[in-house]
Formats: C-alpha cells, structure tokens, sequence
C-alpha cells in the first residue's frame, strides 16, 4: 500500500499566517496537521508515501525528513497548481506500480473508521454530510443507493454528501488513465483538473466505488476551523500538556499545549490555547488560540487569535490572523 499525500496548496485562506508557513505545518493542540495524517495511516501499515509539494515545500520536507526518518517517502513538486487532478497526475510514474493508493489532503484531519475503509472490496470515497454542498465535490446515489456520479462544486448540487478528501482507490492505473485524458484534452472544471472529473470518468468506465461516512471531518483551510478543531483536539485525552511547570505569577487554565522552553509570567493561558516552543508572554491573557514557536506577547489580551512564529505583539485586545517574522505594537506612544 501507498499514500499520496497532497501539500503543494498556497493556503490562500489563511494569509498572512501562510505566506511563510504551509498549512500543514500549522499546530493543531501542539500537532502539525500533517502529523495527524501520517500518524492515523502509519497505524493501519502505510509505510511508503508519496508528497506532491510546491508552494513552501520545503519546509514540509524539512519536517517529514526530521520527524519521520523510518518511513519511505519521495517527493514530487508540482510546478503549476493546476488542481487535485493534476496534482495527482504529477505523481504518475510512482503510483502506477501500487496495487492500491490512499490519497489524503494535506489540510484535513478526520475520525473515520480505517479498518472499514481498509477492508473495502472497492474503491472508496470517504464523505460526510455538509449543510452547503457548492464549496466541495459531492457524491451522487442512484435509487438502489450505489455511487451513480460525483460532481465538484455543483451550482445546484443534488446531493448533500461531500468528499472530505480522503480516498482509497483499488483501480490505480484507471486513475492514471483518467486524469491523462483529462489534462490531454483540457477537460477542466473551474479552470482546473480536480481529481473529481477523475473519478467521474472512472464510474464511466464501470468502476465501482463504495462511500464511508466519516465521523468527523475538520477542514482547517480557515482560521475559525482551526480554531474550533485546535479546542476540540485539546479536549481529547493525550493532547494537552500535562506535568506543566509553576510559570511565574500565572494561571493555565487547562485544555493548553505548551511548548519547550516557554517563558510565562504575570499572565493567565486558557482554555484551548496552543503555544508552540520558546514564546514569551508577559502581563498577557490568551484563550481559544494558536502561537507559534519564538511567539513574544506582552502586555496583550488575545482571544480567538492565530499568530505565526517569530511574533512580536504590544499592547492589543483584539482577533487576528498573523504570519510569521511580524512585529507589531500597538501600545499608546509615550506623552
């Protein structure tokens, strides 16, 4: 078995935080949203990966090669984003061997049931029921309940069950042969070639493909998703720092993840706060937020904020989204 996973995005959506950092590096309750990816497919037998990286990819390589030495990796860059199809497609020549692929987007985390997913006799789409379907690919069921069409991005969908972007597919060289004709004849959804058009060619060709509801679907490609899904993770057993040394004059209010060699005083840290590893935070209030390693806070309320790594804020109540190396003071100048 191999995985493909996806990370050449821009993360467009979360900007500024991801002019200098890719999404899938960004801490969820102290865990790269990568990690949760290569974690969950480690533990069903997945040893061989695939990365399809562009946009800042090398600090996604960086990562992977440092924090997952033991596992068989190769990294493909995809040169022009041109779609989940093409990104795929770029990945040909080391997936066209597998006898079967997983393929995961490198900014979800899902709970899902692996092993029902594992022992499919077809192909899968893992989905989960949306409220707004247009913003994703959907599943379409014929009246005896089977997989009849996927659609991306339907204007008028008619169905409410999305793709959460994770598949496993059994028909590997039907892919390869699906998105080829597809980019050979410029056949584009939205200008691009998504990975749906695909998997629509292949139900053409009678390809079977099964769906398995997930149990929940965190796509943290905005900043309130990453917010909420950081609460929730920290909520759960084994994710929030325990055995946390006596920070001066200050209280952690826990569900928190604090990093390494964190320097805290006169403050008061959470709940669902993540602090990655050698912030500083003085005279502050911090709750429901993400800082990134070497973050410096002072003197600052901060709720509902994501803040990047090498951050300097002063003097602030306020909700922000900022990206790494910024210094910012807001303190009142001196009379």
């Amino acid at each position: 078995m191999k995985a493909v996973i996806p990370v050449a995005g821009a993360g467009t959506r979360l900007r500024p935080l991801t002019y200098t950092q890719p999404k899938p590096l960004i801490p969820v309750a102290g865990k790269p949203i990568i990690s949760f990816i290569l974690d969950q497919l480690i533990e069903i037998g997945i040893n061989e990966f695939v990365f399809i990286i562009g946009y800042l990819g090398e600090k996604i390589r960086n990562y992977v090669d440092k924090a997952y030495p033991d596992i068989k990796r190769d990294y493909i860059i995809q040169e022009d984003r041109l779609g989940s199809g093409h990104a795929i497609w770029t990945a040909r020549e080391l997936l066209k061997d597998a006898g079967e692929i997983y393929i995961f987007f490198g900014d979800i985390i899902v709970d899902a049931n692996f092993k029902k997913i594992m022992n499919s006799d077809h192909s899968v789409l893992c989905v989960k029921k949306v409220d707004d379907p247009r913003e994703y690919g959907v599943v379409e069921y014929n009246r005896n309940g089977k997989v009849d069409r996927v659609v991306e991005k339907p204007k008028i969908p008619k169905s409410n069950m999305a793709m959460v972007g994770f598949y496993k597919i059994k028909e590997v060289h039907q892919l390869i042969d699906a998105l080829e004709f597809n980019i050979k004849h410029n056949i584009r959804s939205n200008g691009e070639f998504p990975l749906t058009d695909a998997m629509m060619r292949m139900i053409e060709h009678d390809v079977l493909f099964s769906t398995v509801e997930v149990d929940n679907w965190f796509n943290c490609g905005k900043k309130e998703v990453l917010l909420d899904t950081n609460a929730i993770f920290l909520a759960r057993s084994g994710f929030a720092s325990d055995d946390l040394p006596a920070y001066d004059n200050s209280i952690v209010i826990q569900p928190v993840s604090i990093g390494k060699n964190c320097k805290i005083t006169n403050s008061i840290i959470g709940p669902h706060v993540t602090i990655g590893d050698n912030a500083r935070i003085n005279r502050a209030i911090v709750r429901d937020s993400i800082l990134g390693n070497y973050a410096h806070i002072k003197e600052v309320i901060l709720q509902r904020s994501v803040v990047g790594n090498d951050t300097a804020i002063t003097g602030l109540r306020q909700s922000l989204n900022i990206g790494d190396n910024t210094e910012i003071d807001f303190s009142l100048p001196k009379s």
